[in-house]
């Protein structure tokens, strides 16, 4: 898979590409990162790419004529990202949708943002990481390549990790989890978990799922997305819950 990045802070994403999982990626072939500097596309002598927005107000935009000929440079741009606040909030589900394609340019913007015929004439889709602003795109351009990445065959060095992830293909949240030593300032790993009953530990793992969910995030529970096996333990959870409150 190929990502172009467009940005005029090239250096804020070259840092993240140097670390962890996307790192590995790259030196494997798996994905391949083109930095693209918006400003070498300037025309003006000081490689200037933004001015003030018509109509006033305050802050700056990015004009369209570096953004569009740094686009129009790539031989092949794939489907083109702008990240915006006003885009598509981003989940697991379009993470999975996007490491489908083989080529994804994002356009990171600054300032103010990007001129409207920019994404009128470009942008095939926009998106938001979350509902908050940032100072520019190159932080959500690295949340969208390492969310993609990990999602790719070769990736992890435990597939199975993926699969028991948050926001996998039950949407649910992650269960806790522990490591050494067994007991910490009073604090003990549950019991269940130093049992080496596998299949216990499994039905406490589906569990802490739905509890987690239930309690944090319930908008995410969809029954239709559960096996007949989360279903039923939701139930009794909920059964449980009911009985409690009748006490």
């Amino acid at each position: 898979m190929v990502f172009n990045i467009l940005t005029i802070f090239p250096d804020m994403v070259g840092c993240f590409l140097r670390e962890s999982i996307v790192r590995r990626a790259i030196e494997r072939g798996i994905i391949k990162v083109n930095l693209i500097n918006i400003r070498d596309y300037s025309e003006d002598r000081h490689k200037k790419v933004d001015d003030y927005p018509y109509g006033g107000g305050s802050g700056m935009l990015i004009k369209p004529d570096p953004v569009i000929k740094a686009i129009e440079s790539i031989d092949n741009p794939g489907i083109i990202i702008y990240l915006n606040p006003k885009g598509t909030l981003l989940n697991q589900r379009k993470v999975k949708e996007l490491k489908t394609k083989d080529c994804i340019t994002i356009i990171c913007g600054h300032y103010e943002g990007i001129d409207q015929r920019i994404i009128e004439s470009k942008v095939d889709e926009e998106i938001s990481i979350g509902d908050y602003i940032l100072s520019g795109g190159e932080l959500g351009a690295a949340v969208l390549i390492d969310a993609i990445t990990r999602e790719l065959d070769r990736v992890l060095g435990n597939e199975q990790s993926r699969e028991e992830e948050s926001f996998d293909d039950t949407g649910l949240l992650e269960y806790e989890q522990y490591t050494r030593p067994a007991e910490f300032r009073g604090m003990r790993v549950p019991d269940v978990l130093l049992s080496g009953d596998h299949e216990r530990i499994r039905m406490w793992r589906i569990r802490r799922r739905l509890i987690n969910t239930l309690e944090r995030r319930p908008e995410l529970i969809d029954r239709e997305r559960l096996s007949e096996e989360y279903r039923k333990v939701l139930d009794e959870i909920l059964e449980e819950r009911k009985n409690e409150s009748n006490r």
